[in-house]
């Protein structure tokens, strides 16, 4: 009776360790996800704690041991890290997930090569794991192999797998990659990644612009462009949107398809509903240029009549939805803001628009007359006042979308990857940012650190009027002087 009851006894201890493990993995999980950095140091605490648990119970217990090189990587302890993963495998050396730690561990140490025979030993053992095939990824385009790394990333995707860092990854290579030929996966390709949110797609214009350039065959002189094919090409509409693409031909493609829509909007007297997401992504994307794109002399006559048309559409009282096509083809050759009867749209509120055009109406309207309104407590004001509305800088160089990363302190990667001693510090840190894209990158320093003010200096009244706005919107709070242009915190 005795020996049943202290088998029995071992049962019950091995079940509550399980349990134990399972609470600590979920409190990695939740340590890792988007929440607040308070909420994810809490979590990471209570994983370190089950798992101390775990360890005082059965001090050889590999996935413990494992999981806690995770916690200690994570808070960049890199030595402990390597030491766990080590001790780890030693009590079980058939560990894919081990080896696939140490790769992690690699890459956060700087060596790529390493990291890759790391995630090769885990595949050996594992030829199913998506994690370390993923790390094969990260390595290869950390040794600049960023050709292997895409179709790498790109397996990923067709697995069905959604992960940030895929995403991100792929982003990064296709930046890098020299595109010869096109084929369906290629366009594919581009599509997800400009459909993916929390990109910043502005640096794959080239990438895109080369896809479309050998799509359309741009290089040919005597290539026919089909506006109706055109207006059904997402992976068009979409790099109109999202990007810019410094490619004359692609430009040439926008001005082309810019005219044969107003061409086409002065035959028929409307704005056909299959040419409007084609005409939406066209404004944008002459915003975004500055209205740089060279029209033609009749093409600006036709615009001036749709303007001068809007203008006796207000002022006899119509409706939205009578304006609807004539506001999207203006927009397609100067912003609405710049419009004599820019006061008159006033009266509607941004979402008063039907949900497809208020991203044409934000940029080309809305977003312009908040940053009108923030220049004006600045003394740099009245330089423009003499200034044709047309000529009036606009923020440049164009931002991007801002690059994600979760939030985090200062004072804990000063003393984690520099080893500088913080209890000497305040409880906030000022860093100042100048020079080129300043105000982004400040804004995106503000955005992930919690523990900081940022103050970006900035001679573009413009830039800072963008930055002000922006901030606002993200739910920075900031301050602005002129001394100060801007110091988002």
């Amino acid at each position: 009776m005795q020996a049943q009851h202290n088998i029995h006894a071992t049962d019950a201890q091995k079940a509550h360790i399980a349990r134990l493990l399972l609470q600590a993995n979920l409190a990695y999980a939740e340590s890792n996800s988007p929440a607040s950095l308070v909420q994810r140091i809490k979590a990471r605490q209570e994983c370190r704690d089950y798992l101390n648990e775990v360890l005082a119970q059965e001090p050889g217990n590999a996935g413990a041991l494992g999981l806690l090189g995770r916690v200690e990587m994570d808070d960049g302890a890199l030595d402990k890290a390597h030491a766990l993963f080590t001790d780890s495998l030693n009590h079980d050396p058939m560990q894919p997930q081990q080896f696939t730690n140490l790769g992690y561990w690699a890459i956060k140490s700087e060596r790529p090569a390493l990291s890759e025979q790391y995630f090769i030993q885990a595949l050996e053992i594992d030829r199913q794991s998506a994690a370390a095939f993923g790390g094969v990824a990260h390595a290869k385009r950390l040794q600049g192999q960023f050709d292997v790394a895409y179709l790498h990333y790109r397996k990923l995707l067709e697995m069905g797998l959604e992960w940030p860092s895929i995403y991100s990854g792929m982003l990064t290579c296709a930046e890098h990659l020299d595109v010869n030929r096109v084929d369906t996966k290629l366009v594919r390709d581009a599509i997800l990644l400009l459909r993916h949110d929390g990109l910043p797609h502005q640096e794959i214009g080239r990438f895109v612009g080369t896809i479309i350039r050998q799509q359309y065959d741009l290089e040919n002189p005597n290539a026919q462009v089909d506006l109706v094919a055109a207006s059904e090409d997402e992976l068009l509409i979409l790099a109109l949107e999202k990007t810019l693409m410094p490619d004359p031909t692609v430009e040439e493609l926008v001005t082309l398809l810019r005219r044969a829509v107003i061409a086409e909007v002065a035959q028929t007297v409307e704005l056909r509903d299959e040419l409007q997401p084609l005409a939406l992504a066209l404004a944008v994307y002459a915003d975004r240029t500055g209205y740089a794109l060279t029209a033609e002399d009749d093409e600006e006559r036709l615009a001036s009549a749709i303007n001068d048309s809007i203008c006796a559409q207000l002022a006899m009282g119509e409706q939205q939805d009578g304006m609807i096509g004539s506001l999207i083809v203006s927009a397609m050759y100067g912003a609405l803001f710049h419009q004599k009867y820019a006061v008159q749209l006033g009266r509607w509120n941004l979402v008063d628009w039907p949900v497809a055009m208020q991203g044409m109406m934000a940029a080309s309207y809305y977003n312009r007359a908040s940053e009108e309104a923030i220049k004006q407590s600045f003394d740099e004001k009245s330089a423009e006042l003499c200034l044709e509305k047309t000529d009036v800088p606009q923020a440049w160089p164009n931002w991007s979308k801002l690059a994600y990363r979760s939030e985090t302190s200062l004072k804990t990667m000063m003393a984690t990857e520099l080893g500088m001693n913080t209890e000497q510090l305040p409880e906030t840190l000022r860093i100042m940012v100048c020079g080129a894209q300043s105000g982004q990158r400040a804004m995106e320093l503000a955005h992930y650190l919690k523990d900081v003010e940022v103050i970006a200096v900035d001679e573009s009244l413009a830039n800072v009027a963008k930055a002000t706005r922006l901030s606002g919107e993200m739910g920075i709070c900031h301050r602005r002087s002129n001394t100060d242009p801007l110091a988002p915190t």
